[in-house]
């Protein structure tokens, strides 16, 4: 089959969820044994996110090829399960950086550079590149149409749609249909006005997907249609719905894959998807009801900020039936006064990744207290180190621990900067980053987790993704091993501390990696499922 492309814009408002939408067709077609891949091409001029603050663009998302990326590419691969790739994600900033690298190597025989052909020329090589590779590639465009930004995308798109042919691509436009309270209405008239847009820029949508938290009619989706020259049977409603995994369910009752299928000249089997699995998970999640509360210990007070962790403790609740419910606790207001107030009735706690000196002090404080009370305690990251840091000052006595990062003149410097980092000045891009080998201690409570059932098919190593440029400093490992905090997971070409923990305690584990970057909707991630399974089974039941 020869590979087709399908194009998903957004209009009127952001954080519609195009994401969803993208990940919700994509396992659709993968369900119905297409083979499948999802891009997103951000129009902002940065490299990557991976210098943005938080509050700016959410959680940085790594792939396993080592690619700093948008969050979305979290839910394509945790709907999905593949495992998306630097080509996955491109960026504004990748383009020109690209087409400006070509232009001074002389590529271009001293031709004028601009933005059409040279810019679209480059974003349709990105567009195509895993051609042949896949049946479908489904390429999610961020902004919102209006955005000067976004122009060059859509351009690209716009010739794309002509050069492919009929049936080899189509366009999919999500919009927003407001709810005016005081009129009692709602307003089909923001929809009509993007679609309009996309239409003067020389895209017509064949499919709309109207995100809204009323039900919509026929009579107000057969105007929609009316008005944006859509099929009737294509105007797809994506209601509020209690979690965003219920999102493919709805789009498979209104037909968005048959009519995505149909439109792009393929006539799609009498059998539905396979989505037996999904459905299963949908109902285990329903079912449970008991909760586990668990507390997040970090500085950045949004939800986005930290949106691989809160799925991943979703997927082990459901698997483990419970509910997670997540509190979180701002590490900058916790101090040795209030922490019992703030972290006592929690079932469990993670300790956040990060960077920065901000809130350092607090993630510590909550080490000490979580340790010392026995809560299971998941350090991930910059969490890890500072669980090491609290072990060094409270149970070693070196007062003045710490990581090179937070004080390069610590007397005991417990976490510091990895070797072949020293020397790097670039930010962007240039931390130990992606998939890395962990060799994990026999006996272990960390190898008990990945590996809960066969003994007889151990995994003596696993494969983690990685986003920092500090280290445990290995100097120090006998001392800490000594006083009762182990290493048992360590990377066999560097020798790299990858885990750590107090096997004395219920669950005391901290990560140099990020495992929240792995856990899927079909398949947790291991540590998080052993993770609350023991604060589950801590819980005193009502």
């Amino acid at each position: 089959m020869q590979t087709k492309y399908i194009f998903i814009t957004g209009g009127v408002a952001s954080s519609l969820g195009k994401g969803i939408i993208s990940a919700s067709l994509g396992k659709l077609l993968q369900a119905r044994g297409y083979r499948i891949t999802i891009q997103k091409f951000d129009p902002y001029i940065n490299i990557d996110p991976g210098t943005l603050n938080p509050y700016e663009h959410g959680e940085c998302y790594v792939t396993a090829d080592g690619m700093e990326t948008d969050l979305d590419l979290g839910h394509y691969e945790r709907f999905t399960g593949i495992e998306t790739t630097r080509d996955n994600s491109v960026t504004t900033g990748r383009i020109y950086l690209s087409v400006i690298e070509r232009e001074r190597r002389g590529d271009y025989l001293g031709k004028t550079i601009q933005v059409v052909p040279h810019i679209t020329d480059e974003i349709k090589r990105r567009m195509t590149k895993r051609e042949g590779d896949f049946d479908f590639i489904i390429t999610e465009i961020g902004g919102t149409i209006g955005d000067i930004e976004s122009q060059p995308f859509l351009e690209a798109i716009r010739q794309l749609r002509w050069e492919l042919g009929q049936g080899r691509a189509l366009s999919v436009h999500l919009t927003y249909v407001p709810y005016l309270a005081a009129a009692g209405e709602l307003k089909t008239k923001p929809t009509q006005t993007s679609v309009k847009q996309l239409q003067g820029l020389g895209i017509q949508p064949e499919v709309l997907v109207l995100r809204s938290e009323h039900e919509l009619g026929v009579e107000l989706r057969a105007k929609v249609a009316h008005f944006c020259n859509v099929d009737v049977e294509a105007v797809i409603q994506s209601q509020d719905l209690p979690s965003i995994y219920e999102v493919p369910l709805n789009m498979l009752s209104q037909g968005l894959d048959t009519i995505c299928l149909r439109k792009m000249g393929v006539e799609p089997d009498s059998a539905p998807p396979d989505l037996d699995a999904w459905r299963g998970f949908l109902a285990r999640r329903k079912r449970a009801r008991k909760t586990v509360t668990i507390g997040l210990v970090g500085k950045y007070e949004l939800q986005d900020a930290y949106k691989s962790i809160r799925e991943s403790l979703a997927h082990a609740g459901t698997y483990n039936d419970r509910k997670v419910e997540i509190t979180f606790i701002n590490s900058e207001y916790i101090t040795s006064e209030t922490v019992e107030d703030q972290l006592s009735g929690l079932a469990g706690v993670v300790i956040c990744p990060g960077f920065g000196q901000r809130g350092i002090e607090g993630k510590i404080i909550a080490a000490e207290y979580c340790r010392t009370h026995d809560v299971p305690t998941f350090g991930i990251c910059l969490g890890m180190q500072m669980m090491v840091i609290e072990f060094a000052r409270n149970v070693l006595g070196f007062q003045d621990a710490n990581s090179t990062e937070m004080n390069a003149a610590t007397a005991h410097p417990v976490i510091d900067m990895m070797e072949e980092q020293k020397n790097i000045t670039n930010m962007g891009g240039t931390m130990r980053l992606g998939a890395y080998e962990c060799q994990l201690a026999e006996g272990s409570r960390a190898d008990a987790a990945y590996n809960p059932c066969d003994k007889t098919a151990r995994r003596s190593t696993v494969c983690e993704r990685h986003r920092h440029r500090y280290e445990f400093n290995n100097a120090y490992r006998p001392v800490f091993d000594a006083a009762g905090m182990h290493c048992t997971g360590t990377n066999p070409a560097a020798d790299l501390v990858e885990i750590v923990e107090i096997p004395t305690l219920r669950w005391y584990i901290g990560t140099q990696f990020h495992p929240e970057y792995s856990s899927t909707v079909l398949h947790p991630h291991p540590l998080f499922m052993d993770f609350v399974k023991t604060c589950a089974n801590g819980t005193v039941e009502a």
